[in-house]
């Protein structure tokens, strides 16, 4: 007979679009156990299982305070209210957490103000891609004065079930309504403030009867999405704010296309030892994924370069999920495995582009491990041999794509030629105690790109995790062509493969995009930017460190920025937490920057 042993959930905070798993643990008449499903349609040993979700709901309701999900609000925003902002955004659980969390919430008002004026009815872009409460868009607009607060009257979110007929009756006034039949459930907008029910029971095939008694489990009660601030993109060409950016994410002309990098932070190294500060709900991947997906989708770019793409995660969840949306993706996993030696626990590099302005001509893999085999049979003694391996071998790669555009500004006067693009990405090793890998790494990826360059006239993107600050010498080779031979990273270099410094170069005429900012006189975003290195103050933000690690380079003489994704302000992050958080699921932030072919950049 089939018995169910144990019923767990990874997670007991359910999150509003983000999918709740059970763990199911069986016995089989035999002895073993197992977790599989066992659906009616395939009855094991005579027995199925069957499922039930319910939505516990009460007379008192209960709304959760949007800055600290775990608890209940006592304050609301009624200027969020007028303004038909998410409702779940305008709660609040005291006076001083309004008052903390008040620039970020007048930027809201602000946004919305703006929303309004420029968009119509399209601000739904800007609060709603990253959070699937369901509670409304902005459609008015707000002065930037302090809102009026007032006591919560409790959240109402409907009570429509899904099985109307299915409500269970409870005394003291508590209502079961049945919300699902399926083993897994993803709760929704009307759930925010109850608590989910679970309901498993084994069920004899033949009969349908069920045996034995129901095993049931709660959750706590359901909390909407945690909501970023928006990121727009802002021009960096003299246009006024979103100028020639449409907000269903395509480009306003044509020629322009846009590029996104991101480290999303591998659920192997995501651990709450690392990152104790987050919350193990915010932290668990079932959470992340979703959050991550809707980030990366709202930015609607052309060419995503991810980072710590976890090779089950690739096949399982991004792969497919963003083939729906319209990507190819192209991936290389890094040369071995990590930690307890499992293949799902290996990450890499993943580039995704859409198919309706970008075709595949060409993949390159770069394994740094196979270049250190090759420098050390060539150039290290045979005694020294093994440990150089040792120290150069570090199992990063690089992925290169060759693409064409499927767009063209082009105009009569060279027809037929086509507009190539070569786009790297890659992350470098991590270890601060190996400056010289890191400067190998890179010299040697440049080295592959000069090769392909001097093949074709090409445009070409390097993006990445870098792991390696502005100023240090990777930075310098990739923004300057050189590392000067005083440079001090070059005093570490153990196996003498950095010598002489006159051979770290490279002819690519490489700009980092993000020093546009730079440029642009009286901007918001130069003081988000480091006036030594032109570089942003940091693209990378935990408890232990902040700084930038991250970038994306182009050929400057075939490619011109138009706009950039605008950079975060730490008060942004908010003042008691770094990252990860609830609002954002990577240690990084992304970065994304909008380019324009220069006209000669053909074949």
């Amino acid at each position: 007979m089939l018995s169910i042993l144990r019923v767990h959930l990874p997670s007991d905070i359910p999150i509003v679009g983000c999918e709740l798993v059970p763990y199911v643990l069986l016995r089989r008449s035999d002895g073993s156990t197992t977790t599989d499903d066992i659906p009616e349609s395939d009855p094991v040993d005579g027995y199925y299982l069957k499922y039930r979700w319910y939505r516990v709901q009460n007379d008192k309701k209960v709304a959760v305070c949007s800055i600290h999900s775990a608890e209940q609000a006592t304050l609301q925003c009624l200027g969020c209210i007028k303004a038909k902002i998410p409702v779940a955004m305008s709660y609040h659980c005291s006076t001083r957490c309004f008052s903390d969390a008040w620039q970020h919430h007048r930027t809201l008002h602000d946004r919305a103000a703006n929303a309004m004026n420029e968009n119509g009815t399209e601000e739904e872009e800007l609060f709603g891609r990253f959070n699937s409460t369901g509670s409304g868009a902005v459609n008015a607009s707000l002065s930037g004065s302090a809102p009026n607060v007032g006591l919560n009257p409790g959240l109402s979110n409907g009570s429509t079930p899904l099985y109307p007929t299915s409500v269970i009756e409870r005394s003291g006034g508590e209502s079961w309504f049945e919300v699902g039949r399926s083993r897994t459930y993803t709760p929704i907008a009307d759930d925010v403030g109850h608590v989910l029910r679970f309901e498993c029971v084994v069920v004899d095939a033949e009969t349908r009867i069920p045996i034995g008694v129901a095993n049931t489990i709660s959750t706590s009660r359901v909390i909407p999405a945690p909501s970023p601030i928006p990121r727009r993109l802002v021009p960096v060409r003299g246009v006024g704010l979103m100028g020639n950016y449409d907000y269903d994410g395509r480009n306003m002309t044509s020629e322009t296309f846009t590029v996104l990098s991101y480290n999303i932070l591998s659920d192997v190294y995501a651990s709450s030892e690392m990152y104790s500060y987050c919350p193990s709900w915010a932290l668990s991947w079932h959470y992340r994924r979703q959050n991550l997906l809707r980030e990366i989708i709202g930015y609607h770019a052309d060419i995503l370069c991810l980072q710590e793409v976890q090779i089950n995660h690739f096949d399982e969840f991004f792969a497919p999920e963003l083939d729906k949306h319209g990507y190819q993706a192209l991936y290389k996993k890094k040369t071995s495995e990590v930690f307890n030696g499992s293949p799902n626990t290996v990450d890499g590099c993943a580039t995704f582009f859409r198919r309706d302005r970008f075709a595949h001509v060409k993949k390159y893999e770069v394994e740094f491990n196979k270049a250190a085999q090759s420098l050390t049979d060539a150039v290290i003694p045979t005694g020294q041999k093994k440990p150089a391996l040792n120290r150069l071998i570090k199992d990063n790669v690089a992925l290169i794509a060759v693409l064409e555009a499927k767009f063209s500004n082009q105009g009569a006067d060279a027809p037929g030629k086509r507009q190539l693009l070569c786009v790297a990405n890659t992350h470098v090793n991590v270890h601060q105690d190996l400056k010289d890998v890191k400067l190998w790494q890179v010299h040697t990826l440049l080295k592959g790109l000069e090769k392909i360059a001097m093949s074709a006239d090409i445009p070409m993107l390097v993006c990445g995790d870098f792991n390696s600050v502005p100023g240090s010498a990777p930075h310098a080779l990739l923004a300057m062509g050189k590392v000067d031979p005083l440079h001090p990273d070059l005093v570490v270099d153990p196996l003498g493969i950095l010598r002489p410094a006159s051979k770290l170069t490279h002819q690519l005429p490489l700009v980092s995009a993000y020093s546009a900012f730079a440029r642009m006189a009286g901007a918001e975003q130069k003081r988000r930017m480091d006036p030594r290195t032109n570089e942003p103050l940091f693209t990378n933000c935990t408890r232990d460190f902040i700084g930038t690690l991250d970038y994306i380079f182009y050929t400057a003489d075939s490619l011109t920025v138009e706009s950039l994704l605008e950079l975060l302000d730490e008060e942004a992050l908010r003042k008691d937490t770094a990252l990860p958080s609830p609002e954002w699921s990577s240690d990084h932030i992304a970065l994304l920057a909008e380019f324009r072919c220069n006209p000669r950049a053909r074949r």
